[in-house]
């Protein structure tokens, strides 16, 4: 897995930016529509927007939020506010408006930049009774940003030269935001330090390079659409085609029409991609490789995607909101290392699996995953107990997520903590039960929750996609587990469901599950 020579990146992402555009110029660096921008032409959008900031006073520790769908004027808008020294707080487009409120207060966020409409939400109504004493000006980045520009001195403004001069890489570049599904969200304080460097070694154990077409359909107020999304375009010169959500039919227009070669996502984008091509078969001769990651892959997923979508270049990655990358696989594993584990610890960081007392478990055993190094945040917004929850005394971050790790050092994640059930005394790992499951060749997507019991304590409930015109019931299906799995591992209860509850970022909601 290469190393990475941290005097060679930019030390921040708008330097970044800077390079991109002096290094490719006029090749094209974003496609939107019928709106094709060059590296040159987006540095230049960015400058001229965050000469207007300036103008409006936006300083060095100032927080900026971003509310609003993948776009080129999101990218705009983030790299304008960081030029001024200012953090970015993404904000996820399916918050309501109490919850975009305690973030927009909590950061003390004094620009909000979001749209006039998405999704049938009007973000500024939705706030509109939310008391934001710091909060001085929302624009619209799909209205405003003209009239906005316009209030500053262009592109060539010097004050944006000496705005620049004072960023380093251990400022602030961005609060995202925790799921919340332990409680209210945590603010994850990320340096440029924390993402530049892991970012590269992204880029080279994934291939992605100058002028390649990537469709960003992972959201940008998520580490997955940002970090190694359009920020990974700026350092590899590749091409952002951004969605402002997952639709199979539209991307299936995109991967046709613009020739994409690099696709990531979580497992659910695939799934629908591949059920979609077994309904009507579309061209695919252009993608070459992606990344996927969640709690687990099914290996015969990877099969899949390799040979029904042709992206022989697909591996595994794992990554969290408090270190946007933890393991990854690299150009020349084995299939099935790559369909079954999510690789080694990347360079600049320790993986190891904890035992219950927190020493290193044997490699093969089952323990908590933790990760000490370059990657792991600086620790949560205003919330030192957190941050010592998380991240110990010896720099180990307790990631909560549950695998194993072989001679090798390739990590194998079993499931999270907190979704492990109890069935008869025997723990029970949702990941493995679903990864068993998906080898079903009627099953196209499988969630399994545990579910209170008189007799056994819990059992295991799975919720059901099947392929398109296939068909099985649940007692075929008891009995295809019954054969493939141990007994207590077996889910009592089964759904067929037409689709599974999912946030922004594909991710199956195990909570409205249960």
């Amino acid at each position: 897995m290469q190393s990475i020579d941290a005097t060679a990146l930019p030390p921040t992402i708008p330097h970044a930016a800077a390079a991109a555009a002096m290094r490719w110029g006029d090749a094209i660096a974003l496609i939107e529509g019928e709106h094709v921008w060059s590296f040159a032409y987006l540095w230049a959008e960015a400058r001229a927007l965050a000469s207007a900031l300036l103008a409006r006073g936006v300083d060095r520790g100032d927080r900026i939020a971003i509310w609003a769908p993948n776009s080129r004027h999101w990218v705009v808008a983030a790299i304008a506010a960081q030029c001024c020294g200012a953090a970015v707080v993404p904000l996820n487009t399916r918050l309501k408006g109490r919850e975009a409120g305690d973030i927009l207060r909590r950061t003390s966020a004094s620009i909000l930049f979001t749209v006039g409409e998405f999704l049938g939400n009007d973000y500024r109504a939705m706030i509109r009774d939310e008391s934001l004493p710091d909060l001085q000006e929302i624009l619209l980045l799909d209205v405003d940003l003209p009239r906005v520009t316009v209030g500053g001195s262009g592109a060539d403004d010097p004050r944006v030269d000496a705005s620049l001069s004072l960023l380093n890489a251990d400022d602030i570049s961005d609060i995202l935001f925790t799921s919340g599904t332990t409680g209210s969200p945590k603010g994850v304080l990320m340096s440029y330090a924390c993402v530049l460097p892991q970012c590269m070694v992204w880029i080279g154990n994934t291939g992605l390079h100058a002028g390649e077409r990537y469709l960003i359909a992972n959201p940008f107020f998520h580490s997955f659409g940002m970090k190694v999304g359009w920020v990974a375009c700026l350092l590899s010169g590749a091409v952002m085609v951004p969605m402002p959500q997952f639709d199979v039919a539209e991307a299936i227009t995109l991967i046709e029409r613009e020739r994409i070669g690099f696709l990531p996502g979580p497992p659910t984008i695939f799934q629908m991609l591949l059920d979609a091509k077994a309904s009507r078969d579309f061209d695919t001769s252009s993608l070459r490789g992606g990344t996927t990651g969640a709690a687990t892959v099914p290996p015969i997923l990877i099969e899949r995607i390799r040979n029904e979508l042709g992206m022989t270049d697909i591996i595994t990655a794992y990554g969290m909101t408090e270190c946007v990358n933890i393991t990854s696989c690299r150009p020349g594993d084995p299939a099935q290392t790559i369909a079954e584990t999510c690789g080694a610890a990347i360079p600049g960081n320790e993986v190891r699996i904890a035992a219950a007392d927190g020493s290193e478990a044997p490699r093969g055993e089952t323990g908590e995953i933790w990760v000490r190094g370059m990657g792991v945040m600086l620790g949560y917004l205003d919330d030192p107990t957190a941050t010592a929850e998380a991240i110990d005394a010896d720099g180990w971050l307790h990631t909560g997520d549950i695998g194993t790790m072989d001679a090798a050092g390739y990590v194998r994640i079993t499931d999270r903590m907190k979704d492990m059930y109890i069935s008869g005394g025997f723990n029970v790992y949702p990941a493995e039960v679903e990864k068993l499951l998906s080898q079903h060749p009627a099953i196209s997507m499988v969630a399994v929750v545990g579910m209170a019991d008189e007799r056994m304590g819990e059992v295991g409930h799975g919720y059901i996609v099947l392929r398109p015109d296939a068909h099985v019931d649940a007692n075929e299906l008891r009995d295809w587990a019954r054969a493939n799995m141990a007994n207590y591992k077996v889910p009592q209860r089964f759904s067929f469901v037409a689709d599974l509850p999912r946030n922004a970022s594909g991710k199956i909601l195990k909570t409205e599950l249960r």
